[in-house]
């Protein structure tokens, strides 16, 4: 899978726009080192399970965005990281 944070894949014509995607990684305790989990390579990976879903070859226009939420119950504040792109598949040649 080829990802890209513009609009082009180097060396690759794009042949068609499949559509917008996104996903993320799951809520975690905001500020709380949790065995070092990389959280943007884990919305990422499931970013890139999406677009193999719609039989995409590639993903551009990659951005990420942190959600957060307040947890009265939990008593601290809450995180994600969320990964948007737009899946495509490429040209053969």
């Amino acid at each position: 899978m080829r990802i890209s944070k513009t609009n082009e894949i180097e060396g690759r014509r794009i042949l068609c726009s499949i559509g917008r995607i996104e996903a993320a990684s799951a809520w975690h305790a905001c500020g709380v080192r949790t065995s070092d989990v990389d959280w943007k390579a884990l919305a990422l990976q499931k970013l890139m399970q999406a677009a193999e879903e719609f039989e995409a070859d590639a993903i551009v226009e990659v951005d990420y965005a942190v959600d957060d939420i307040e947890t009265p119950d939990l008593g601290l504040p809450l995180q994600r990281v969320c990964a948007k792109g737009v899946a495509v598949r490429l040209a053969l040649s």
